[in-house]
């Protein structure tokens, strides 16, 4: 296990939502132990904790909300605090939706970065998923299995001629998060832009935050940052949106089409059922629970 960690200065972001497509001020402060991730909207005086129970909304984005106060696309911001081991911190916000900066995590990489992380005096909870959940909706299909580390398993497939099919397998951790999936973007294709702003979605959206596609390629003049890109941010989302369940994982997410409705939907499914997981709050205790599941997935392997 590993200790707690937190940021050693505040620091301050601005940016425009990527669906309201108005202008907003972040401001990220350190918190003290167990606090967990809370979002406070200064404009309206109301926290909101990053966690299942106040998730409200799925569609297109994650939103989280509190006594009728919401906060959008949270999912970006949510990535690069678990993939930085980030585990307290207060996010002050001053409107509905945080700024979608490039479209991916390097620039809350790069600001969490710079305002220093710094460990803090207690352990971290660790959740080890003990038997396989699984999600299936639509031909779309996630779930989480056990595993002796984090690991993601993502495929895509678009009905597109640039995308297509695209598989990434990645066993993560600080350093190749950081390299490998943070800086992948949001993505969104040419034909549905006039929809979604008649549905007052994507108002923000531009070539300089998102990957838009059109029949033979990318639109955008500058290139992909990954040959993979599509499927790597897929990943950086579903980071972000099974960051809610609080703790580190021990455990093989899978997912096949996935979206952030799907990925909702698995980790209320693993909370709700309590012989599929295990949370643990000693090094001691971990030790334990992880030889015998190794012992487990050995015995598995042998019969298989």
């Amino acid at each position: 296990m590993r200790k707690q960690r937190t940021l050693n200065n505040s620091i301050q972001a601005s940016g425009v939502g990527l669906h309201s497509g108005k202008r907003v001020k972040v401001i990220l402060e350190p918190a003290e132990i167990n606090t967990g991730i809370v979002f406070l909207r200064e404009d309206r005086n109301k926290r909101i904790e990053a966690n299942p129970e106040n998730v409200a909304d799925t569609q297109l984005a994650t939103t989280i909300s509190k006594d009728g106060v919401y906060i959008r696309t949270v999912e970006h911001l949510l990535a690069a605090l678990f993939g930085l081991h980030i585990d307290n911190i207060i996010v002050r916000i001053n409107a509905e939706e945080v700024p979608i900066m490039d479209g991916s995590a390097a620039p809350w990489i790069y600001l969490i970065k710079t305002a220093g992380i710094v460990k803090q005096n207690a352990y971290r909870s660790v959740i080890i998923i003990k038997k396989p959940v699984r999600i299936k909706e639509k031909g779309k299909f996630a779930a989480i299995i056990p595993s002796s580390k984090f690991e993601i398993n993502c495929s895509i497939n678009f009905d597109n001629y640039f995308i297509q099919k695209q598989k990434m397998c990645i066993s993560l951790n600080e350093n190749n998060f950081v390299k490998e999936i943070s800086k992948a973007r949001t993505f969104g294709f040419l034909k549905d832009i006039e929809y979604l702003q008649a549905h007052n979605l994507a108002n923000g959206g531009s070539l300089d935050n998102a990957i838009v596609v059109d029949e033979y390629g990318i639109v955008n003049e500058d290139p992909l940052r990954y040959k993979d890109e599509f499927v790597r941010h897929k990943i950086l989302d579903a980071m972000g949106d099974i960051s809610m369940l609080g703790a580190d994982i021990r455990g093989k997410y899978i997912a096949y089409k996935s979206g952030h409705d799907l990925n909702y939907k698995l980790v209320k499914k693993v909370l709700e059922d309590k012989k599929a997981y295990e949370i643990v709050g000693s090094p001691d205790k971990e030790k334990t629970v992880l030889r015998a599941m190794q012992m487990n997935l050995r015995q598995e392997a042998i019969s298989i």
